[in-house]
């Protein structure tokens, strides 16, 4: 329409009598009114007659430069394919136009095409003007096609293979769409094809081909390139060897990542993301967020988008809601706007450091631009907090507003309902999910639904979905049967789910301990004692419990009766003065969860000094008054510890937010978010308190037959 208006404005001027005068004149020259009119108009009208109007208000003007500029240019901006039919009518060639076509435009015409059916008629038009065996032209529709959103890299090859003598443009340019396309198989064949023909490849041959490696985590080809990479010299460019760090950390090779690294002369931008990468691939969050901080600190590197992903990512794992604060100021210093996967990954963040509010706050703000993966993040963190319910209110809303669930996100509906004890609920959105979205229910599916029935004591019917479950049940769906066993003191099917686990040799020492504390917990002596001497001969050790919280942006990691802390004597002091605060309250230590042979007093000691009561004392210590506590698990809140927690919220007057292996829990006035119900699933009964006596004896028994 601008251009309409344009045209309109610039033919009124040309009809007034000024203009006319002008151009008698010479005021105005006939060669500019006629380049101002045509340009407008090209845009708007077909542009053969474009061509006619401009031949004949100055026919000397077609030699011009500024004329080709006008020729060219324009219809780069329309249609390209139409110029160069145009190139070929006679009536053009029969009114002595010459276009004087050259190289440079057609690659230009093929730069613009806006999709396949454009670049195929320009593609038919250069065949037919015998453009195609120029190695500039055919290198650029190869490119063109294999790199463009729009493409298609079987048309690209099917250009490609008709190039006589292919150069290493154009493999570079099938290697790198192929990867594009994520067919890395060919995109490797393609390489080999290459160095069969003799072409040596270069610095633009490596990266994708070393990413397409990486998709495919094979590690060994992606060694033999590095060996090829070091034949051709080409180990110095940093391109290359950001791309071998990418590759070795994607591959789990985290050591070669680093001695590459660490042997760059020159380190980029790049390099950093390229490493810190690597070591979120390999779970090394700590280590993420130290390499950050060093890369920040040199003063001279501002992140990239992807490694702040990264970073958030990490401060998600490790629950460090300090360092994952400072990471959002940073992006919002740094970034001009959020898009929707960094603000989604935020969320993740907060919800995963405990903070719930935040977290909301930042989906909230996203408004209509949230996807899918948005809303499953948002479900599922919803659910880890206890708030069921609200996670199935936000499942819901996805729904109205018109985007389809996939299977993580039910993944996080159906744990919203495992965790809010909704089990009949649970069991109609497991039928929606395949009746209503015809998604088949994955084996991640199966063990919400196993922990949802063991949960509310429906072990019988949670063995009966497993075997009717159509692929072969893994160690998680075992190992969440065999807890509902504990819970629920079913001893058939918890030696069922045992003999199961022990099949699949998980070699996970936590099996052995539950089966073996389900017996002591029956008083079957025996059958601890052949459980325990199953452990020691395969070796494994129990993996220790830990508690960490952050201060000030350290992490602080504690585990029971540590004193390895540089504090632990003003810790020790913080934990007699809780305890005699306690007593004042009506606490009484819950013993039974100290399964050894010792008075009742070594057993008050021992769990006075578990990892999460040193590590509340800490926080109390240093984390200032009024604030926030916040403590990170690697295994189940004992029952005791919730007791001991609730009390320290009421005492001190703190809110205090633990997040163990499956949950948060969120303390607050002598309150817990789980409503007790975890702590009503740990509570095991008292065992017998010679325990350790009678296991030694039937240890005795074993060995002297």
């Amino acid at each position: 329409m601008d251009a309409l208006i344009s045209c309109l404005a610039l033919i009124r001027v040309i009809k007034s009598d000024h203009t006319s005068h002008n151009v008698q004149a010479g005021i105005v020259k006939p060669t500019s009114l006629a380049l101002a009119l045509s340009y407008p108009l090209l845009i708007c009208i077909h542009m053969i007659w474009n061509f006619f109007l401009v031949h004949k208000l100055h026919r000397q003007i077609i030699a011009s430069d500024e004329v080709d500029e006008v020729m060219v240019g324009a219809p780069v901006q329309n249609q390209p394919h139409k110029f160069l039919i145009a190139q070929q009518n006679p009536i053009n060639r029969a009114q002595g136009i010459d276009f004087n076509l050259k190289e440079q435009e057609c690659v230009s015409f093929i730069k613009t095409c806006k999709n396949m059916l454009e670049f195929k008629k320009v593609h038919g038009q250069i065949l037919k003007l015998g453009f195609f065996w120029s190695p500039f032209v055919a290198s650029n529709l190869v490119a063109t096609c294999a790199l463009a959103e729009w493409g298609s890299m079987d048309y690209a090859n099917s250009i490609f293979q008709k190039i006589l003598n292919p150069s290493s443009f154009e493999f570079n340019a099938m290697i790198r769409g192929y990867t594009k396309d994520t067919n890395s198989k060919e995109a490797i064949l393609t390489y080999l094809d290459m160095l069969e023909v003799g072409v040596e490849p270069d610095n633009f041959t490596y990266p994708p081909l070393l990413k397409a490696c990486s998709v495919l985590s094979t590690a060994e080809e992606g060694k033999q390139i590095h060996g090829h990479i070091f034949k051709f010299g080409l180990f110095e460019d940093v391109f290359v060897q950001n791309s071998l760090i990418s590759m070795y950390g994607k591959c789990g090779i985290l050591g070669n990542s680093c001695e590459i690294f660490h042997k760059m002369d020159f380190k980029t931008i790049a390099s950093w993301s390229a490493l810190i990468a690597a070591h979120a691939n390999s779970g090394m969050w700590a280590d993420c967020l130290s390499l950050f901080a060093k890369m920040i600190g040199q003063g001279s590197w501002r992140a990239e988008e992807s490694t702040l992903v990264n970073v958030i990512s990490s401060c998600a794992h490790l629950g460090t809601l300090d360092f994952g604060k400072c990471t959002h100021a940073y992006l919002l210093r740094n970034l001009s706007g959020l898009n929707v996967a960094v603000e989604t990954s935020l969320t993740d963040m907060y919800l995963s450091c405990g903070s719930l509010d935040k977290g909301m706050s930042i989906f909230n703000v996203m408004g209509p631009r949230k996807n899918r993966k948005s809303y499953s993040v948002m479900i599922s963190g919803l659910a880890s907090h206890g708030q069921g319910e609200e996670a199935l209110l936000i499942f819901e809303r996805m729904l109205e507003n018109g985007l389809k669930p996939d299977h993580v996100t039910y993944v996080g509906v159906l744990s919203a309902c495992s965790y809010a004890g909704l089990v009949e609920t649970g069991l109609k959105y497991f039928e929606r999910m395949r009746s209503e979205h015809k998604i088949e229910p994955t084996m991640q599916h199966y063990g919400c639904m196993v922990d949802l029935m063991g949960r509310a004591g429906l072990v019988h019917e949670a063995l009966e979905l497993i075997k009717a479950m159509p692929m072969k049940p893994n160690d998680v769906i075992w190992r969440s049967l065999l807890s509902s066993c504990k819970v629920h003191r079913n001893l058939e099917v918890a030696k069922l789910s045992a003999e199961k686990l022990f099949e699949l040799n998980t070699q996970n020492a936590g099996d052995y301990v539950m089966i073996s504390n389900i017996y002591a917990r029956d008083q079957r002596w025996q059958d601890v004692a052949s459980i325990r001497v199953k452990l020691a001969n395969e070796g494994l050790s129990q993996v220790v419990g830990w508690s960490s919280v952050e201060v000030k942006g350290k992490i602080h990691k504690f585990v029971s009766n540590d004193k390895s802390h540089s504090d632990f004597r003003e810790i020790y002091e913080m934990i007699h003065q809780m305890e005699w605060q306690l007593r004042f309250e009506g606490y009484s230590p819950d013993t039974s969860q100290v399964l050894l042979d010792v008075d009742e007093e070594e057993k008050r000691e021992r769990l006075s000094l578990h990892s999460q009561k040193l590590a509340i004392a800490f926080s109390l210590i240093r984390v200032s008054e009024g604030s926030c506590v916040r403590i990170v698990r690697n295994v189940r809140m004992c029952s005791d510890c919730h007791t001991y927690t609730k009390l320290i919220s009421v005492i001190y007057g703190r809110e205090i937010v633990v997040r163990d292996r499956n949950v948060f829990h969120c303390f607050r006035d002598g309150a817990c978010s789980c409503k007790d119900f975890w702590c009503k699933v740990l509570i095991d009964v008292k065992v017998h308190q010679r325990f350790e006596e009678k296991e030694r004896q039937y240890h005795l028994t074993i060995n002297g037959n």
